[in-house]
């Protein structure tokens, strides 16, 4: 009898053991190589796409063949489907900030101060946050929907065999309708939230309405402004792109379509939280806080 057979079968256990982990653990790497490659040619995607949606942009504005109209009709959309939810998120948010605040600021016997707090955490962090998530939410939403129905029926292959730029006649418009809707958003929310804020101040916290004004006005710069519409620029631009990049590749009917929203609507908040930090790291390092 030969000595593989006179071997106690549970020998082979470990060595299948073994066997399995390499294979599990060759199959991981695999599918995270595999998962890395694929971000890193998303992101290379998405930056061909913003380059051509900036270029477009800037040589249709100068040569006057901008499509006007599709941008006022672009514009009129986004906007209607976001002016309102702003003002029903900013008063809330300017709301809540205050009676956060307020208590901390009635604790420590500095009611005085209640104006400063609230306004720039409104201004800062609030608006444009609300802003983006606004944008990311339901102008997002639209664009990939229209642009993903357009894909899978085929009509952005049919552009391309015609010799129509999609990225020319459908994102520019889009692209330009939500940069100017940004800055607009913004600042009503600003509006609603600050004003809501000095409701409750002086209504719950027995804030005198002229010390709010005056401590918001002493700490409050023109540079906070600033940076509260450059971030709500700069999250309509990302908005734009995740969205329009995931409906031009939407694939496999309506289904497709649904997974390109929510893929958009997600990555598009990440992006803007991640974002949001960066700038405000910025705005803090180079524009510290400090009296008008």
């Amino acid at each position: 009898m030969s000595a593989t057979t006179l071997q106690p079968p549970g020998l082979t256990g470990p060595r299948r053991w073994v066997q399995s982990l390499v294979t599990g653990l060759g199959r991981f790497l695999s599918g995270l190589i595999s998962r890395i490659t694929q971000s890193i040619e998303t992101i290379g995607r998405s930056a061909q796409l913003a380059g051509e949606m900036v270029r477009f942009t800037v040589t249709d504005t100068v040569s006057l063949r901008l499509a006007g109209g599709e941008v006022l009709d672009q514009i009129w959309k986004l906007f209607k489907v976001t002016a309102l939810p702003a003002l029903l998120m900013a008063v809330p948010i300017g709301a809540e900030v205050s009676v956060q605040v307020g208590g901390v600021m009635d604790q420590v016997g500095a009611n005085s101060l209640a104006g400063a707090a609230s306004g720039l955490g409104v201004v800062n962090q609030g608006a444009p946050m609300a802003a983006g998530l606004l944008m990311s939410g339901a102008a997002a939403s639209a664009i990939a929907s229209d642009l993903g129905a357009r894909s899978i029926r085929e009509e952005i292959e049919a552009m391309r065999v015609m010799g129509v730029n999609p990225v020319q006649r459908l994102i520019v418009p889009r692209f330009i309708a939500m940069i100017v809707i940004a800055p607009a958003l913004c600042i009503m929310i600003i509006t609603s939230g600050v004003a809501a804020g000095l409701a409750i101040s002086a209504n719950v916290n027995n804030v005198v309405p002229a010390s709010f004004w005056q401590s918001f006005g002493a700490f409050a710069t023109p540079v906070d402004l600033i940076f509260s519409v450059l971030k709500a620029v700069i999250f309509a631009f990302i908005v734009v792109v995740i969205a329009s990049l995931r409906g031009l590749e939407a694939k496999g009917g309506p289904k497709g379509v649904a997974n390109a929203v929510n893929a958009s609507v997600v990555l598009s908040v990440f992006c803007i939280f991640m974002t949001n930090l960066a700038v405000s790291q910025v705005q803090t390092m180079f524009f510290p806080a400090r009296l008008a």
